[in-house]
């Protein structure tokens, strides 16, 4: 037996504001240009936005209103949430890519190296039942984050942009059996006790959590701890710096899987710490769907290399080996099988990449794999 715990951030985290500007930058890059060359990091703090990186592009693009708008759409859009998009300082040092890293990635006819070395790793099992195909303790905890952005949509809400959320579960032998603790904190506005919050974000939050109160691991026995540090009127930006990829946990299946280590956002699909994680999520969540149980799928590149140098697929702790001898696994295979010169991008930038319908990595195609 065992406890096992996973974490979620909401979009007003300042690193989640961070890596949601990176890829509006990006979104709107590939939208005048689907070829375009695009690595974009943003670091912010208090008044100011630095918008950094390399960027390639047959067409114009003006950054400063994507990272006002960015800003503004997560509720950092006056005094009150401690950050203003519409007057925040813009730095914008962006560049164009390094001729030697272009020249190695194109090859003739179309054919792309991989824009960087490193490994990606892809994951699914059948704790939350097709078609997320997730961890619980991570489907748990983001179902947690979007009940308060859903509520913070409202006119009356009592709730600010940064938060975060924690679910830890008790297992045995590899089956979640127990919900043990349920931890959530939140900005919220002034003038709130800590009784108002706490019977707030059991009442408007947690209540309209269906698969928390719907999978019968949730009870009474649950603990539940709500702003453990107390009160909290100033989050975000004006609280603490944020930074592009420095969610990389978050962003992928909490602690259920091993990550290469490289960030998405901000970057085009040319560069395989994005695509090839994408691409690995495809084929574990494919095979878990016919198989059921568990599925590591690793991905391993050289900078400039077409093929992967390496490729590892483990099933229920099994080796299982020449399953994608039929599937292009070079970037261009994957860019062109998950479409993924579009501008699609900003919408992964919170809430996770994985286990949320709508992304063509999340597809299930009954006849992809042969299995046997």
């Amino acid at each position: 037996m065992n406890l096992w715990t996973t974490e979620a951030v909401s979009n007003g985290h300042p690193d989640k504001v961070a890596d949601q500007i990176s890829d509006a930058v990006l979104d709107a890059h590939l939208a005048v240009d689907p070829m375009a060359r695009v690595a974009c990091e943003v670091a912010l703090c208090g008044d100011l936005v630095l918008v950094m990186g390399e960027i390639t592009c047959d067409g114009e693009v003006d950054v400063e209103p994507i990272v006002r708008k960015t800003l503004c759409d997560i509720g950092y859009n006056g005094e009150e949430s401690g950050c203003d998009g519409k007057t925040i300082e813009i730095l914008n040092k962006l560049h164009t890519q390094s001729g030697e890293i272009s020249g190695g990635i194109t090859k003739e006819d179309g054919v792309l190296g991989a824009g960087d070395q490193g490994m990606m790793f892809g994951f699914a099992c059948d704790e939350v039942a097709s078609p997320i195909f997730m961890p619980m303790t991570h489907h748990l905890a983001f179902e947690i984050i979007n009940e308060l952005e859903k509520d913070r949509e409202k006119e009356e809400t009592i709730l600010l942009p940064d938060a975060k959320s924690q679910v830890t579960i008790r297992y045995e032998d590899g089956v979640p059996i127990h919900i043990d603790t349920v931890v959530v904190s939140t900005c919220h506005k002034t003038m709130v006790t800590m009784g108002d919050l706490q019977g707030y974000v059991r009442h408007n939050i947690l209540k309209k959590c269906e698969s928390l109160n719907g999978c019968g691991l949730f009870d009474e026995n649950s603990k539940l701890i709500i702003n453990p540090a107390g009160l909290w009127t100033q989050g975000g930006p004006a609280a603490d710096s944020g930074l592009t990829g420095r969610k990389l946990v978050v962003d992928n299946y909490g602690s259920d899987c091993p990550i290469g280590g490289g960030a998405f956002s901000g970057k085009d699909p040319t560069k395989v710490d994005r695509s090839a994680a994408y691409m690995a999520r495809f084929l574990a969540k494919n095979i878990v769907a016919k198989t059921g149980g568990r599925s590591q799928v690793q991905l391993a590149y050289a900078i400039g290399v077409v093929q992967p140098v390496s490729v590892r697929t483990i099933v229920n702790g099994e080796d299982w080996n020449d399953l994608f001898k039929d599937i292009d696994l070079s970037p261009k295979g994957i860019i062109d099988k998950l479409d993924l010169r579009r501008p699609i991008f900003q919408a992964t930038a919170s809430g996770g990449h994985f286990g949320r319908e709508g992304f063509p990595w999340e597809v299930i195609e009954p006849e992809l794999l042969n299995l046997g």
